[in-house]
């Protein structure tokens, strides 16, 4: 399906059939396409947890407010940006240098150039782990949109009560919950944009 009509026929879905089930290798295939997405230096600063068993769903759900979708959607992930970009860039980085499409020399450089600009950096380490995360959250609807599914990003949470709840380090942040399943009847449909004339200005 063109990207294009997946953009025009995505919508939040608030209402999934908590009869459905998504199979663990599914499950890695969505985390496999979103982390196809961009990030600064390829840092590759998120992480991914797949909340798909009852038990798990039920823990999330008391930190998600009581919000149902948690518990009906087939799995929400709780997507996360890393704060240690830098620390792991260079062996993040390797396997492109294996690959044949850095040199080594290169991924000193960026290296060199990361540990400049995130060391002691702490405000800079959170907004590239959150734009990071924002971007590989985005490619995660996406890939569901592709693969027939509903999903709906969710920011009503209590971040504190998750990194312990699900034992975050201290380099990982919540960045937002993306519920995927089916979607059940009396969702609304992807809802108006503003016009081009509001958000567009050429330069």
């Amino acid at each position: 399906m063109p990207i294009k009509t997946l953009l025009e026929q995505r919508f939040s879905c608030n209402y999934f059939d908590p009869a459905q089930r998504l199979n663990e290798a599914d499950i890695a295939e969505l985390v496999r396409l979103a982390t196809l997405a961009p990030s600064a230096y390829n840092g590759q600063n998120w992480q991914f947890i797949a909340v798909h068993s009852s038990t798990s769903k039920q823990k999330l759900l008391q930190h998600a407010y009581g919000q149902q979708k948690v518990v009906d959607a087939a799995v929400t992930f709780i997507v996360c940006g890393r704060l240690d970009l830098h620390q792991q860039l260079a062996r993040t980085l390797a396997p492109s240098v294996s690959a044949g499409i850095f040199t080594q020399d290169l991924l000193d450089t960026m290296v060199y150039y990361a540990s400049e600009g995130y060391h002691n950096q702490p405000q800079r380490q959170r907004d590239e782990a959150i734009r990071s995360a924002s971007l590989a959250a985005m490619t995660l609807m996406l890939a569901a949109q592709g693969m027939g599914l509903a999903s709906c990003p969710m920011i009503g949470f209590d971040a504190d009560a998750i990194t312990q709840e699900f034992g975050l380090s201290e380099h990982e942040i919540p960045v937002m919950l993306i519920a995927i399943g089916q979607a059940a009847d009396n969702n609304w449909p992807q809802k108006p944009r503003k016009p081009l004339t509001e958000v567009l200005t050429f330069a």
